[in-house]
């Protein structure tokens, strides 16, 4: 009779005189700036859920596409921010600290919007 470890598809390996399950920990990609605060989101305010996907072995896939999702969209809104707020690089090398502060406020924008569209909205 087969035991229900084995019955999944489980295996044993024989060391000495005992069978241990052969367990192997998944290949995980590696999660990006808003995967990790999508993470540390749901473990915080979204418990029922965070555990639902780290139970199932979904949460570091779930993590991985909020983390590409925020990052399309990063790369999607840059250049329409950056001409919407006149940052060229005749500005940059005339006057590299206004330079600096309007790249500074569209990554800020950007990010909040990220946060608040995917990394924390998009759990709902």
């Amino acid at each position: 009779m087969k035991s229900l470890f084995e019955q999944n598809g489980g295996t044993y390996i024989k060391v000495g005189d005992y069978y241990i399950p052969n367990l192997t920990v998944p290949k995980c990609k590696p999660i990006g700036k808003y995967g990790m605060r999508c993470r540390t989101y749901l473990k915080s305010n979204r418990k029922a859920f965070y555990n639902t996907l780290f139970i199932s072995g979904k949460l570091n896939d779930y993590l991985c596409t909020i983390d590409t999702q925020a990052n399309e969209l990063k790369e999607t809104l840059l250049p329409k921010y950056i001409k919407r707020y006149g940052v060229t690089e005749k500005l940059k090398s005339e006057n590299q600290m206004e330079w600096v502060q309007r790249m500074n406020t569209i990554v800020h924008q950007i990010d909040e919007i990220i946060l608040t569209d995917i990394v924390y909205g998009g759990n709902e």
